[in-house]
């Protein structure tokens, strides 16, 4: 089979695509015939050896996922031969940009039937991560107001829907291009964060959500009310006031937090933003957009099949 790899760190160009046996699903695991597999930047992380998480040369690069199972491993009972599914491959985030790839059975689901599957690979990471943060960690409730930095981005976009539908008050900050697609989703105010200073137009807030770190990071620690919450997934934040809680988590994908994210997909709750869809062979075309070469708005997604 084909496979996206590295064999040394560095940049895109470290990429090289290999003839590679297709793997075994052991206990626990499926084998999934890939159709779409999603990139991001944690991909271009583990490429450069800057991520949390490790995993010993070659490695296969990629996580998010769907396609269709071609095998199950002993002790799998919740999925079968041709189940259509999607999601991630394991906690290390790789293996998925190849022809056949092995995940655990419980980072993976079946797949939305709204979605076809570029979407459903492009969502599973960045849609679990903002139902985390929204109700995992903040703990949102109707009518809190809610500031979400980024919300132009992949994550930052499900954040809105998700809040704006549970009754949030939902204050974005964006770049003036994605203003407008941010506020289709359900922003009442949305900010133009080269143009505007946040705190000077944002009410006292219940919940930030950050996507961007940095000073608008600790900027953001001035608009919250006591017993409000900062949550984060760029970085640790700095202590903050009394009375006021942040917290710093990395993204946990499982079978139920995915059957959540497909009932609202199947619901009509959530929309999925595909960006620049690429054949596997240009996976060094994908990592150089992840670096800021331009590309289409939304999910940069690999097409393998």
């Amino acid at each position: 089979m084909k496979a996206a790899r590295i064999h040394r760190y560095g940049s895109p160009e470290v990429i090289v695509i290999d003839d590679v046996p297709p793997p075994m699903p052991g206990g626990g695991e499926v084998l999934v015939r890939v159709v779409n597999a999603g990139v991001g930047p944690w991909d271009a992380l583990i490429r450069e050896q800057k991520s949390v998480v490790e995993s010993p040369l070659p490695i296969t690069l990629g996580s998010d996922l769907a396609g269709a199972v071609e095998a199950v491993g002993p002790g799998v009972t919740e999925f079968r031969t041709g189940d259509e599914v999607y999601g991630v491959t394991n906690p290390n985030f790789v293996g998925a940009y190849a022809q056949f790839a092995l995940a655990n059975a419980n980072m993976i689901a079946r797949k939305p039937g709204s979605l076809n599957f570029e979407e459903a690979a492009s969502a599973p990471v960045v849609a679990v991560t903002a139902w985390q943060m929204l109700f995992e960690y903040a703990k949102a409730k109707p009518e809190q107001v809610v500031l979400i930095h980024g919300a132009g981005g992949n994550v930052g976009a499900y954040a809105v829907q998700l809040a704006a539908q549970v009754g949030l008050r939902v204050f974005a900050t964006a770049s003036a291009s994605d203003a407008q697609h941010v506020q289709s989703l359900g922003a009442a105010t949305v900010i133009d964060y080269k143009a505007n200073r946040f705190e000077e137009i944002v009410p006292k807030v219940d919940i930030v959500l950050d996507l961007v770190g940095g000073s608008t990071q600790e900027r953001s620690l001035q608009v919250i009310k006591q017993g409000g919450i900062l949550v984060s997934i760029v970085s640790k934040p700095a202590p903050s006031a009394a009375g006021i809680h942040s917290v710093f988590f990395l993204v946990e994908v499982t079978t139920e937090r995915l059957d959540r994210i497909t009932d609202l997909f199947n619901r009509k709750k959530l929309v999925a933003r595909v960006g620049t869809v690429l054949p596997l062979e240009q996976v060094r075309v994908a990592h150089e957009m992840l670096a800021g070469a331009p590309h289409k708005p939304g999910k940069i997604v690999l097409s393998i099949a």
